[in-house]
């Protein structure tokens, strides 16, 4: 549940498991960009117009945090390069 991205940690690793989970985000452009190929492969009996507008709400929700990560490691080892990735999706 932890990973549903909308709830604040209840338990003391969760933090780390939602990092770890987003990390795909900070992932070098390419291989970032093959991620989102992929993620639209997966959902590809949601028709495309629908499937644009909840990718970017998600995406955007993201942008919107002060931090995308909440652990000091993925902050400082992620979180520049996600929002370079995340930008121009939405």
């Amino acid at each position: 549940m932890a990973t549903k991205h909308d709830a604040e940690a209840s338990e003391p690793d969760q933090p780390l498991l939602v990092d770890i989970d987003l990390a795909i985000l900070g992932a070098a452009p390419e291989r970032f960009a093959e991620y989102d190929r992929q993620v639209r492969a997966e959902y590809s009996w949601v028709p495309g117009f629908v499937s644009n507008i909840k990718r970017k709400a998600v995406l955007k929700s993201f942008l919107a945090r002060q931090y995308i990560y909440s652990t000091k490691h993925f902050r400082e080892r992620y979180e520049a390069q996600a929002r370079r990735n995340l930008a121009p999706v939405v």
